[in-house]
């Protein structure tokens, strides 16, 4: 493993030292002046993400492509079952839930539950229904429901409802309470959320892998999305389901037993957990300090600290959550990501942490970090053009074309070996409805995410200046529904993104509107940002799209058995609700 960390890092720095000298030349024109030391550092900052993400897809490919065993070859302990083995440990299954419509939540759990009691092995689970809504009405109404859910199953499965009135540590004290309560009644856990699902069969591939394999403290299975009508979520969906397989594929390949944890979908072991992994409130006078929000990767590397793997399953096992429906729903919990993720600074210097352990925070520390840097870039490109005589004043035409593209590609290398490999395989390629239809959706989706990364990189940048200054934002709920999205909510969210990208476009169309196409690549989806947030939640234009299946996952073509209990969520329109 050491040779395998090893020869990535060298990848990586090697790239990017590369890519600096390029973007070097490039902005070597009258030599290197301030403004373009400013705009290398700028671009430094950026550059973990799109090397990282590039050479993990890379090894990614070739691994799904040449390895005899693809997963075996990353994960060794899922090698270790045949998939009849009788599950023998006794696995509660976790359920968190907070403001929550209960028939959702009971929707999901049924469609697994049946499984798990078709399979003989209902016994050994426990199904610990975890509560930390603050709703009068809803908590009334969870009550009622999940207790005749309770009595619906009670010869089969054993359910317990329990809410807290109090959410103190929110998710992560919400689990914390459930090993206080009754986690020595039980060796495993399995962590779901309101918004995911996973089928029995899953459920116990997880169980068996923990079982055959000690060693594990926490198994995390590759989450996609599962098949919407809105047109945000379904074009969101369809990138990652591209992204998701190479990158994770390749990223487990040398991060082995050191591995993420995305607090759902995933198995762990309780009582090293419970001693382990307690996250106690941040100061409140350090810097973004309070409750730890994205508790789940300090648990994964807590974990690690204590001797216990950490492995991730890069297949997609019948594991799927759902996405948010419109971009305001979309950026609400990314600030909140953003917000938990800062809180990383405190735990970058916990003695004994692995040097994987370390690097992953880092890594999840610039994913916020990089979205000032590229709207820096932008700012300083745009004044730097429009107040040069030539471009060729300032950049070298020829390289800087090459450069451009070469980051361009390099960026989308996740999704696009994903494409390569569904081409190249006959089922792959109808499971998206061929390759004509495949194309047009790569192609939709490639202009989707241009779009939308920028109006992100902005609400990052804009949410981090405020978290300086105090500003926090709690662990709020989300609309799940399908739901239109007014023009004016969207000119209320979005008009900074609309203002800063509109007068970049505008400036360089009065100067040099040769750079348009280059700007374009961040000022574009930030101009557009009010378009894009509602015409991507309209139900007419989410309900053409999954009517004809554009943009679609395999499962809406040859739907598992499993989806059908989830209908209408996973693929029939429900009744447009209005956003909170």
């Amino acid at each position: 493993m050491s040779r395998r960390r090893a020869l990535f890092a060298v990848l990586v720095v090697a790239t990017m030292a590369a890519l600096l000298w390029a973007t070097a030349i490039v902005l070597s024109p009258g030599g290197l002046g301030f403004f373009d030391l400013v705009f290398l550092a700028m671009f430094a900052i950026t550059l973990p993400w799109t090397v990282i993400g590039f050479w993990n897809a890379v090894i990614g490919f070739l691994i799904m492509r040449l390895a005899r065993d693809p997963l075996g070859a990353v994960n060794p302990p899922a090698a270790r079952i045949c998939g009849d083995e009788p599950v023998t440990a006794s696995v509660a299954l976790l359920m968190c839930i907070r403001n929550e419509m209960p028939e959702r939540v009971i929707r999901n759990l049924e469609a697994m539950l049946g499984g798990i009691v078709a399979s003989g092995n209902a016994a050994r689970f426990h199904v610990y229904v975890l509560s930390d809504t603050g709703e009068p009405a809803i908590a009334e109404a969870e009550e009622k429901e999940f207790a005749a859910m309770a009595s619906v199953w009670r010869e089969r499965v054993a359910i317990t409802y329990r809410r807290r009135t109090l959410n103190t540590g929110f998710k992560a004290g919400n689990i914390r309470d459930f090993c206080e309560r009754w986690g020595k009644e039980h060796e495993l856990a399995v962590t779901l959320d309101a918004d995911s699902f996973m089928t029995a069969g899953a459920v116990l591939r997880l169980v068996r892998i923990m079982q055959a394999s000690p060693e594990l403290g926490i198994l995390q299975s590759l989450v996609v999305g599962l098949p919407s009508t809105s047109a945000f979520a379904r074009l969101f969906q369809f990138g990652m389901r591209l992204g998701m397989r190479s990158y994770t594929t390749g990223a487990t390949w040398w991060q082995g037993d050191c591995g993420p944890y995305w607090g759902h979908n995933a198995v762990f072991r309780i009582a090293p957990f419970y001693a382990h992994c307690h996250l106690p409130p941040l100061p409140d006078d350090a810097m973004f300090g309070g409750q730890v929000l994205s508790h789940d990767q300090i648990e994964a590397v807590l974990m690690r600290r204590a001797g216990w793997h950490v492995r991730v399953m890069p297949v997609e096992d019948e594991s799927w959550e759902e996405n948010p429906p419109t971009l305001v729903e979309f950026v609400r919990r990314d600030l909140r990501w953003c917000q938990g993720n800062m809180q990383y600074w405190h735990f970058l210097g916990l003695p004994g942490l692995k040097f994987v352990s370390r690097y992953q925070l880092v890594f999840a520390l610039l994913m916020f970090l990089g979205s000032p840097a590229w709207i820096a870039m932008l700012l300083i490109g745009t004044l730097a053009a429009a107040g040069a005589g030539q471009l060729s004043d300032i950049v070298r035409p020829g390289p800087g074309i090459a450069l451009f593209l070469l980051v361009f590609v390099m960026w989308f290398t996740p999704k696009y070996s994903t494409v390569v490999d569904v081409l190249t395989r006959t089922e792959a390629r109808r499971g998206f409805g061929g390759t004509t239809w495949f194309f047009l959706g790569v192609l939709i989706e490639t202009l989707f995410s241009i779009l939308l990364v920028p109006v992100m990189w902005f609400g990052h940048t804009v949410f981090l200046a405020g978290l300086l200054f105090g500003r926090r934002i709690g662990w709020i709920g989300q609309t799940r529904d399908d739901h239109a999205v007014p023009w004016a909510l969207a000119a209320r969210q979005f008009w900074p993104q609309t203002l800063l990208g509109t007068a970049a476009l505008a400036l360089l169309a009065a100067t040099h509107p040769a750079a348009i196409p280059f700007a374009f690549f961040i000022a574009g989806g930030l101009a557009l940002s009010i378009p894009l947030a509602v015409v991507t939640a309209s139900p007419s234009v989410g309900g053409t799209l999954a009517r004809i299946k554009l943009c679609g996952l395999p499962e809406e073509r040859d739907a598992p058995a499993a989806l059908d209990a989830l209908r209408p969520a996973a693929g029939k329109p429900e009744a447009a609700a209005q956003p909170a």
